[in-house]
């Protein structure tokens, strides 16, 4: 029987997470105190972002020493600052001769409407995200910066679903791992691939009583939008969305590849959620090499798109409702 891999089992990798569940928001922060290659991929038009410049080929630094994903909006980009204290205390980061930096490259999304819009991650959250940091596998779910996370909201949040974090991971070959960890607070649906249905998203605003799986249960955001052809989304659509993450692998691989399996890892997304990549998303997703083996970039990236898209729908289809949204459980059970 194949052994089943966690993101954490890739070594020098350490993820903690802490969840407000009154005010619905939280954070994830993703630690390499040893430092590992870092990259990203941002193609979302409304992104929330901090550290990100530096990690494109042609910068200076080329290793981070951990990844901060978070709710709040921007807002949350402050837990940043707690992840650097800490690392400051573990003396990690880049030598500049008056101090050791870490460097923290981060991400944002969007949960102020879902719980409370005046508590967001703050730096001492990030701080006690870094202490709860271990090898244990990440809980996939309502949990840090999922704990606010929504899908579908074409039709605002009153018709959206609750959704979550989640992470997959597998061994290719050889002892090449290649993981994804991702919260998604997206404004289309997440689709399972295999069936081409919908897991979860925008629901109709038809009255009557409709059950999950039967026709007219979701509105199916891409093809409303036909509907809306000449006019703007805008007028009608929550602007509260956003998909964060990041792919990270024990290969081998330059600043340069680094950046390659982010872009690649986007794939993964486009492949579940529809449409993705909007003017109404941030979706960026940073990629980390921690080096410890040897492995052709190809082969890294396409099996992170996989991922990518594995870890979306374990964060819906592990979210438990929140916010007065039903989630994929709740209507499944």
């Amino acid at each position: 029987m194949k052994k089943e891999i966690s993101i954490t089992d890739i070594d020098g990798i350490q993820i903690g997470q802490v969840s407000d569940t009154a005010a619905l928001t939280g954070c994830t922060v993703i630690l390499c105190k040893d430092g590992a290659v870092g990259g990203v991929d941002q193609r979302g038009g409304a992104p929330g972002t901090r550290e990100t410049d530096l990690l494109h080929p042609m910068h200076l630094v080329e290793k981070v020493q951990a990844i901060l994903l978070a709710g709040g909006s921007a807002f949350g980009l402050d837990a940043a600052s707690g992840v650097m204290r800490y690392l400051e205390e573990q003396k990690c980061g880049v030598e500049t001769g008056y101090a050791r930096v870490p460097i923290v490259p981060s991400a944002i999304l969007y949960d102020l409407g879902m719980g409370s819009s005046t508590i967001r991650p703050n730096a001492e959250m990030g701080y006690q995200a870094c202490c709860n940091a271990s090898r244990t596998a990440p809980q996939n779910g309502n949990f840090g910066a999922g704990t606010g996370a929504s899908v579908g909201k074409f039709l605002g949040m009153g018709q959206a679903m609750k959704s979550g974090i989640g992470s997959a991971a597998m061994e290719i070959s050889s002892g090449i791992v290649v993981g994804a960890i991702i919260a998604v607070n997206a404004f289309g649906d997440v689709y399972d691939p295999a069936s081409n249905t919908i897991l979860a998203g925008t629901r109709s605003l038809k009255k009557g009583p409709i059950k999950i799986g039967e026709a007219g249960y979701f509105a199916d955001t891409q093809e409303s939008m036909r509907s809306m052809v000449g006019k703007t989304v805008l007028s009608i659509a929550a602007k509260q969305n956003t998909v964060i993450g990041a792919v990270i692998t024990n290969a081998d691989l330059n600043k340069e590849e680094t950046n390659k399996i982010a872009q690649m890892g986007q794939d993964g997304l486009a492949r579940v959620i529809r449409p993705a990549h909007t003017m109404l998303d941030g979706d960026t997703l940073f990629a980390l090499a921690t080096g410890r083996k040897k492995c052709d970039v190809n082969t890294v990236g396409a099996f992170a798109a996989e991922m990518v898209a594995q870890a979306i729908l374990n964060a819906v289809k592990s979210a438990d409702p929140a916010g007065n949204l039903p989630s994929y459980l709740s209507i499944h059970s």
